[in-house]
C-alpha cells in the first residue's frame, strides 16, 4: 500500500512549518523531504510522524494518507459520503424501482464530479425514462454502443478520471466488461461506472449487476416522505476498507438510531405516540433527526425546489451529525432538517 503525508492538511494547520518543527526538535530538511517525496514515509520514524501529527493538532491517520484515501472522491452530498463513499475505480450499483428520483441523483454527482476533473459519458438507451434526460445534459459524451463508448475514450480521453453511466441491460449483453478489458481502458486514469435497472427490475434480483464494489440502495419510504436523496440508510454501503474507523463508528450508531425510530414509528403510530416510553423519546428523536438530516437540495433542482444547491463537506456532516447524536438538536421541529445542508450556525 503506498502512502504519503497529507502535506495540504499540514501546511494549513501549520502556517510557518519549519519553524514550528525546529522547535519541536525536528529537522527543517527533514521535513522538507518528506513533504516534497524525497524521503518515502515507509521510511520515516514514527516519532517524527507523531510530533507532525501533534503540531497539526490532528490524529496520526488524517496525517498518512494511503491508496484507499486517495481515490475517495468526496461529493459534498451528505447521504452519498456518509453511509457509501464513492471510490475511483469502482462500479457501483443503483437499487431502485422506477422513478425514485436515481437518475437524478447520478445527473447531481455528474455535475459536481465535473467540477473536480472527472469526464462524464452516458451509454445511453432508446428508452424514455424520466431523469435520463437530466443526466444527458450532464453528460460530456454519449455513447449508443460498447463500439463507440471505446472509440470516445480512445479519441478524446488520456490520463483523465471517467465516470460513465449505462443501464443493466448493457451490463447482461456484456458490455461493461467489454469496455473495462479493452485496451483503450488502459489510457485512462481511473474508470468508475454507475449501473441502474431503467425498469426497476434490479431490486428483486440477488446479483442484478454481477459483482459490486458498492450499493446506493433506495428506500421507498423516504420517496414517499419526498425526503431527497432517498439513499437507504440501512442497505447502501462501501466495502467497509474505505471508511476510516472512526468514521465507521459513528456510521454504526447513526444506523442504529435510525433502525430503532423505524421500529417505534411502526409500533406506535398504531398503538398512539403517547404511549411511547420516556426512556425511548430521545432515542426517537435523534434517529428522526438523523433522517430528515440525510436529505439535501441539488443544483439540478434549483429551477423546480426554488432551492439553492449546497455543498456540504464531509467533515462539517460529521460535526453536525455528532451534535446530532449528542441530543443537542432534539428541542428543534423537525422540519428545521429537511432539505438543508449544514446546520452549522444553528441555535
Amino acid at each position: 500500500m503506498n502512502l504519503r503525508l497529507n502535506v495540504a492538511l499540514l501546511r494549513k494547520k501549520v502556517p510557518n512549518l519549519t519553524v514550528a518543527a525546529k522547535e519541536v526538535g525536528l529537522r527543517p530538511a527533514t521535513v522538507s523531504n518528506l513533504c516534497t517525496g524525497k524521503i518515502p514515509l515507509e521510511k520515516a520514524e514514527v516519532q517524527t510522524l507523531v510530533k507532525l501529527a501533534s503540531l497539526a493538532n490532528c490524529l496520526l491517520d488524517d496525517l498518512v494518507l494511503s491508496d484507499d484515501k486517495l481515490n475517495l472522491v468526496e461529493t459534498g452530498i451528505k447521504a452519498i459520503d456518509f453511509f457509501a463513499p464513492l471510490k475511483k475505480g469502482s462500479v457501483i450499483g443503483l437499487l431502485a424501482r422506477k422513478e425514485m428520483g436515481q437518475l437524478i441523483l447520478v445527473a447531481e454527482v455528474f455535475l459536481r464530479l465535473k467540477k473536480q476533473g472527472f469526464k462524464t459519458m452516458l451509454l445511453h438507451s432508446s428508452d424514455n425514462v424520466p431523469g435520463l434526460m437530466e443526466v444527458q445534459n450532464e453528460s460530456e459524451m454519449l455513447a449508443s454502443s460498447k463500439e463507440s463508448a471505446v472509440e470516445l475514450i480512445d479519441k478524446n480521453l488520456v490520463d483523465e478520471d471517467l465516470i460513465i453511466l449505462m443501464d443493466r441491460a448493457h451490463v447482461l449483453a456484456g458490455d461493461l466488461t467489454y469496455i473495462k478489458e479493452h485496451d483503450t481502458a488502459k489510457n485512462l486514469k481511473s474508470l468508475t461506472v454507475v449501473l441502474v435497472d431503467l425498469r426497476g427490475e434490479a431490486v428483486d434480483e440477488d446479483l442484478p449487476f454481477g459483482p459490486l464494489d458498492m450499493i446506493w440502495s433506495f428506500d421507498m419510504e423516504l420517496v414517499a416522505k419526498k425526503y431527497y436523496p432517498a439513499i437507504h440508510p440501512l442497505f447502501s454501503f462501501s466495502d467497509e476498507s474505505l471508511n476510516e474507523s472512526k468514521d465507521l463508528s459513528v456510521q454504526k450508531q447513526v444506523q442504529k438510531y435510525i433502525r430503532r425510530y423505524r421500529e417505534m414509528r411502526i409500533l406506535y403510530s398504531q398503538k398512539g405516540f403517547e404511549f411511547l416510553p420516556k426512556e425511548e423519546e430521545s432515542n426517537f428523536k435523534k434517529g428522526e433527526r438523523l433522517e430528515a438530516f440525510f436529505t439535501q437540495p441539488f443544483y439540478i433542482a434549483e429551477l423546480y425546489t426554488k432551492k439553492e444547491g449546497e455543498t456540504v463537506p464531509h467533515s462539517t456532516a460529521m460535526k453536525d451529525i455528532k451534535e446530532i447524536l449528542a441530543g443537542r438538536w432534539n428541542h428543534l421541529p423537525l422540519s428545521h432538517f429537511t432539505n438543508r445542508g449544514s446546520l452549522e450556525g444553528d441555535k
